[in-house]
């Protein structure tokens, strides 16, 4: 395990977090609204500084404003572990083994700073 964390943001379906408790019971992985997780409706800037501060990295299926927010974060001097943008009509299928592959063999510091498209 690397020790990379998720959270999952409140326009993602919940099943994914389930799929994956699931299949890796040791993966950390919350949900925005889930105890000790941001709330419901806490803005993009400010889910990056939570991300940021807490060391998870972002599954979300906001691929619009994100990667605005995130120059925006960037250039304030701020970094992120990673955001990981799901591509409209994958499969759940897809989604869950790509979440589950960079889990085991991503290095830590892999994905920083970076939004990914999943499936890879």
């Amino acid at each position: 395990m690397n020790g990379r964390c998720y959270l999952v943001d409140e326009n993602t379906t919940r099943a994914i977090v389930s799929q994956l408790r699931r299949l890796q019971p040791d993966m950390i992985i919350g949900i925005v609204d889930d105890e000790m997780m941001p709330p419901l409706g806490m803005q993009d800037p400010d889910i990056l500084c939570w991300i940021e501060d807490e060391g998870y990295s972002l599954v979300t299926r906001n691929r619009k404003s994100m990667p605005r927010h995130l120059r925006e974060h960037l250039a304030a001097g701020c970094h992120v572990p990673g955001i990981f943008t799901l591509r409209p009509n994958s499969s759940f299928g897809e989604i869950i083994y790509d979440l589950l592959l960079i889990w085991e063999v991503a290095q830590s510091d892999e994905y920083r700073d970076q939004i990914v498209h999943i499936p890879l």
